[in-house]
């Protein structure tokens, strides 16, 4: 099975993360779109970040209804900071009846050359990237292994839903029902 990784802090995942991964699932070549909860985003700081539990619980609750989705803690039993090659080195090896993706956002993939060992992840897994607002198109959308998807161009970040939540300001059609429902009552990211 073809399967795109998609991963993220998800911190919490709000309705642009689930569009772009229903275009994914539906309007590329891959079978299935795996979240992957990054515990550690060696980028971003963790002080920041809910507990990866509450994240990953929150995946979990918010793509259950979608058969072609699925949500992996595989990061939270690996050292930390988490990079990317390590962690699709470790899902091959415990899945080797499928064929990875990486999925990223175009503004990702202008940074992509400093990741750790970038020509590895191009190499054997490939790249599936979708269009970000104000990304900058670069030469390795002409590399053999980089498709550019089309998809809806989303400019939600969850650091403005969780500005919205300290300034007590409504998150309603940013995440989905029962994410803000949880998010309330668990009286997240006051």
């Amino acid at each position: 099975m073809k399967v795109g990784l998609f991963f993220g802090s998800f911190n919490p995942i709000h309705v642009g993360h689930l569009i772009i991964a229903n275009a994914m699932a539906y309007h590329a070549d891959l079978e299935q779109v795996w979240f992957v909860v990054s515990p550690q985003n060696p980028f971003k700081k963790s002080k920041s970040l809910l507990h990866e539990f509450d994240r990953y619980d929150m995946v979990q609750m918010a793509i259950d209804d979608n058969p072609r989705f699925r949500v992996t803690d595989i990061e939270f039993k690996l050292p930390r900071p988490s990079y990317t090659i390590d962690t699709l080195t470790y899902i091959q090896e415990k899945y080797p009846q499928h064929a990875f993706r990486l999925i990223i956002g175009g503004d990702n993939l202008e940074q992509f050359k400093n990741w750790k060992n970038y020509d590895k992840i191009l190499e054997y897994y490939g790249l599936y990237v979708y269009p970000r607002p104000g990304s900058e198109v670069n030469e390795l959308v002409q590399h053999p292994n980089v498709q550019v998807v089309n998809a809806p161009l989303m400019d939600i970040s969850a650091t403005f839903i969780r500005e919205c939540i300290r300034d007590n300001k409504s998150i309603k059609y940013l995440v989905p029902d029962r994410i803000e429902d949880y998010i309330v009552r668990k009286k997240f990211y006051l």
